[in-house]
């Protein structure tokens, strides 16, 4: 049951992620509410580095734990930004969790993983979703478009990942 949870699991937790920072960018949701949820993807980030370390030893899977240990780091950044009321962090947190995967999901089409296709373009719309947020004034419609790129871009690329498996 836990590997099924771990396998699937973030094929709903990508896009209810992006659509909660989207919702919170909208200003729908409470500085303690960001503060809880990234109280909470810091526990499942860490739960699923420790639960799947050994599994993930060599080639994307490999990158992928770095991803996963990075994010964690970006996660905690975000909630010490919440604390301290610092945006920069907030922004960090945000702009490292769509490079990160920008770049596992590029890594994994580029060895070839099935389909390539997918992972190749999640990671393209993943990047340029994070160009477009950077570039865009705070607050504009690049904001939210940059969002919008980076949360299909990465659904993308996990509903690959769960097919494939």
């Amino acid at each position: 049951m836990l590997r099924r949870l771990r396998e699937n699991g973030p094929v709903v937790l990508v896009p209810l992620a992006w659509s909660f920072v989207t919702a919170a960018h909208l200003g729908f949701v409470a500085r303690r509410t960001l503060l809880i949820a990234h109280g909470v993807m810091a526990t499942l980030l860490l739960a699923f580095a420790v639960l799947s370390w050994t599994d993930m030893r060599a080639g994307a899977l490999l990158v992928w734990r770095r991803i996963i240990v990075a994010g964690f780091v970006f996660t905690v950044a975000g909630a010490a930004g919440l604390v301290l009321a610092a945006d920069r962090l907030l922004w960090t947190a945000v702009v490292g969790w769509m490079l990160l995967p920008a770049a596992g999901l590029w890594d994994t089409g580029r060895r070839g993983a099935r389909p390539a296709r997918a992972y190749l373009a999640g990671g393209a719309l993943s990047a340029l979703g994070a160009v477009v947020y950077v570039v865009g004034p705070n607050g504009s419609a690049a904001t939210l478009a940059g969002l919008a790129l980076v949360g299909v871009g990465q659904t993308v690329g996990i509903v690959a990942a769960v097919v494939a498996d």
